[in-house]
């Protein structure tokens, strides 16, 4: 019977070890830790995720999947509760580390199942519904900024990231080095790394915006920064 902690970041604000350090200090004895960096839980479910597909071969009766929260599993209220039952069924249990949570198949009594499904139920709409307002926080502050900037064009959030890092990240990841090789040689952080391997052309049009003066093309075309000019 293993131990096995999911954890999962999408921005750059969030770390991965984190998850493992706080579980660890809960009391959790880890036997594999299994980690998606850069993905979202609102447009990725669990089963698209390289890591998240892992944990379903993985899994097998008898053994605990830890999870800081229930919205690492996910963001999206019907692929949470549908994996936690899945799980469930397989003979997994499924503990969180904050609030010390459990849910698995131990009960036979109908009530306390059903009190065991509404709970599984109210913490993913919870996850999914902090998600959309964090969402619509976001749109209200750029609907705001862009009210207040009068003719002044609205940039959104400047990059985290340069026309030449962005450039080097691209040759690296052609080349077929991995995400942890390419943040090494960068000295840039993987959540980036993987903004950058996921969506190259929005990336490439966020900088275009910070810097005028650089060039993109698309990314199938391997573009060549022609001149940067910090903004």
């Amino acid at each position: 019977m293993a131990t096995i902690l999911y954890a999962r970041v999408s921005t750059a604000d969030q770390t991965l070890e984190h998850q493992r350090t706080h579980a660890e200090q809960a009391g959790f004895r880890l036997d594999a830790v299994l980690k998606d960096d850069g993905v979202s839980g609102v447009s990725k479910a669990l089963r698209e995720r390289p890591e998240g597909r892992r944990l379903f071969d993985m899994l097998r009766a008898g053994d605990t999947l830890v999870v800081r929260w229930v919205d690492r599993l996910g963001r999206n209220y019907g692929d949470v509760t549908d994996t936690i039952r899945e799980f469930i069924r397989r003979g997994v249990t499924v503990r969180t580390v904050i609030n010390g949570l459990v849910f698995d198949g131990a009960t036979k009594d109908p009530m306390q199942a059903a009190v065991r499904d509404a709970l599984i139920a109210f913490m993913a709409a919870t996850a999914q519904a902090q998600a959309e307002a964090t969402k619509e926080a976001q749109k209200a502050g750029i609907a705001h900024a862009k009210a207040t900037q009068g003719d002044r064009k609205y940039r959104g959030r400047k990059p985290t990231f340069t026309p030449a890092e962005f450039t080097a990240v691209r040759d690296l990841l052609s080349q077929g080095q991995g995400v942890g090789a390419v943040a090494k040689t960068t000295g840039m952080k993987r959540q980036t790394i993987y903004r950058i391997q996921n969506d190259p052309d929005g990336q490439a049009a966020a900088l275009a915006v910070w810097y005028p003066s650089a060039t993109f093309q698309s990314w199938a075309n391997r573009p060549t920064v022609l001149h940067e000019q910090r903004a």
